[in-house]
């Protein structure tokens, strides 16, 4: 296994994938390489999954094998185990989206729960992580962040905040770092707001509760400073998660159909830029920060590692994650895991039906940075060659 940071592009990490691992690997990503198919399997994929079961046995093979770590936490054992015999720590994350009922709302709660409690018992699980819109119906979000108006809330929105409150309640409680993910840019507003509430009510110690910071956006390093100052005036601890973006073409998408600007930066230069100003903020105040790069991108992974060098902090520093999702850059996890620094893998799980949309969504992200998941793809098939592996023996 590789141990220097500049081996990123080394095909040792791909060492430790049984044959049967690498074959599917291989096909999963010759598949998000077209986008034709991805587009076709973005409108037929969830109903196909629900009343076809070759459909579902297929994608459970496949695509939720790839990027899932099972149906359930117990069934995610495995995968956990696995990491951490590589000194990488798992994220659990039910990733069960679209839902509008109450019922499930309640049950998604209780769900989030258990990984909270999973959390505090196992020292290879490093965070917690939900959705807002898993717990409320996006429309509420979607009003709430237009009127920008919280302190006259219906009973639904209510709720919404009283689930939020107990998950983040619970996470101090147990002494558990918990993500708040970010989601479309028209629900972020009143998401923004549930997430300083609980910083300022929670961080008072230490950082438990992390935002979450889209640098695609223009406004994304921005957000993030004017945050970070209103949780330190409170004397608590500033949390967050650096992302680049998860939702590029419905953005894009409705401002067009708005007839307004795109809220997305004008180029990957522009995001990367930003990105790297986030980091290197959080790094300037790390005294009263803690946060986690979650990112595939291996510049900005090696930027905050030499910084972090040059700063004098220890690899493990427990203020600072490097994160990536399972079933993705095992090029950048496997060796800096090997340096000491702390990684994490995101191991989303629920059932394969339910978590259709996560899977589509990971499939259109790496169709559309296309750098990143050819990177992917050239490693896979340059390790097939390297073990003399048929490609089509997946399919015998």
């Amino acid at each position: 296994m590789p141990t220097a940071l500049t081996t990123v592009e080394n095909t040792d990490s791909l060492e430790y994938l049984p044959d049967a691992d690498l074959l599917r690997a291989y096909w999963v990503y010759s598949f998000v390489s077209q986008p034709w198919l991805v587009a076709m399997g973005s409108k037929i994929g969830g109903w196909s999954v629900e009343h076809l079961w070759p459909a579902r046995w297929a994608v459970s093979k496949t695509i939720f094998a790839q990027f899932c770590g099972g149906e359930s936490v117990e069934k995610c054992a495995a995968t956990m185990q696995h990491l951490a015999a590589s000194h990488i720590h798992t994220i659990l994350d039910y990733s069960v989206e679209g839902a509008a009922t109450e019922a499930v709302f309640t049950a998604t709660e209780q769900e989030i729960a258990g990984t909270i409690r999973a959390a505090a018992v196992s020292p290879s699980v490093a965070f917690s992580v939900f959705k807002v819109s898993g717990l409320g119906r996006s429309e509420v979000l979607t009003e709430l962040s237009a009127s920008g108006n919280y302190t006259k809330l219906s009973a639904e929105a209510k709720r919404i905040v009283e689930r939020v409150n107990n998950l983040c309640h619970l996470a101090h409680q147990l002494g558990v770092r918990i993500f708040i993910d970010a989601e479309h840019t028209y629900e972020q507003p009143f998401i923004d707001y549930l997430a300083l509430q609980a910083m300022q009510a929670y961080n008072t110690d230490r950082p438990i509760v992390f935002n979450t910071y889209q640098l695609y956006l223009k406004d994304g390093l921005e957000r993030l400073k004017s945050h970070a100052e209103m949780v330190w005036k409170t004397g608590g601890h500033f949390g967050a998660k650096l992302v680049r973006g998860a939702y590029m073409e419905r953005e894009a998408d409705l401002a067009i159909a708005d007839n307004r600007q795109s809220p997305i930066n004008p180029s990957k230069i522009a995001t990367d830029t930003l990105y790297d100003a986030a980091a290197s903020f959080c790094l300037a105040h790390i005294d009263k920060t803690a946060f986690c790069l979650g990112t595939h991108n291996a510049a900005s992974c090696k930027k905050v590692a030499e910084t972090m060098q040059k700063m004098g902090l220890p690899a493990s520093d427990a203020r600072v994650w490097f994160a990536q999702l399972l079933g993705m850059s095992d090029n950048l996890s496997y060796p800096f895991a090997a340096k000491n620094y702390n990684v994490a893998k995101y191991v989303p799980y629920g059932p394969v039906e339910a978590v259709v949309p996560y899977l589509i969504r990971r499939a259109q992200e790496n169709t559309s940075v296309a750098g990143e998941s050819s990177r992917e793809y050239r490693l896979i098939a340059t390790e097939l060659k390297r073990r003399k592996l048929n490609a089509w023996r997946f399919f015998l």
